[in-house]
């Protein structure tokens, strides 16, 4: 698989795990195991650039960082970090401007 190809793949899901997140649908361990996955899965393409190759790409990474050190479980509580979530997913699913605070890089080597 192309790294592009795992990309699209990965921002589709991840729009389908927050938003059932969002909605209460699903417990946070599911997003927190996709996230695992994610990274396992990234770690088999051997990425030595820690540039993204897209804004959708950026934003996708920003999320996933932001996911791993915020705390979904008490995403009722933290409207920060929902509010960041939900500003990212209107853009990953064409619904919004890009969200300029993003600083989502690829992870490289160790993560």
């Amino acid at each position: 698989m192309h790294i592009d190809n795992f990309i699209s793949d990965k921002i589709s899901q991840l729009i389908y795990f927050l938003d059932a997140l969002l909605k209460s649908a699903i417990h946070h361990t599911e997003v927190e195991s996709f996230i695992w996955d994610c990274f396992e899965e990234w770690a088999q393409f051997n990425v030595t650039d820690d540039m993204p190759s897209s804004t959708r790409e950026r934003v996708f990474w920003h999320l996933i960082h932001e996911i791993k050190l915020g705390s979904i479980a008490n995403l009722k509580d933290d409207i920060r970090l929902r509010a960041e979530i939900e500003t990212c997913l209107d853009y990953l699913k064409g619904n919004g401007n890009y969200p300029i605070h993003c600083v989502g890089w690829r992870p490289v080597e160790n993560f």
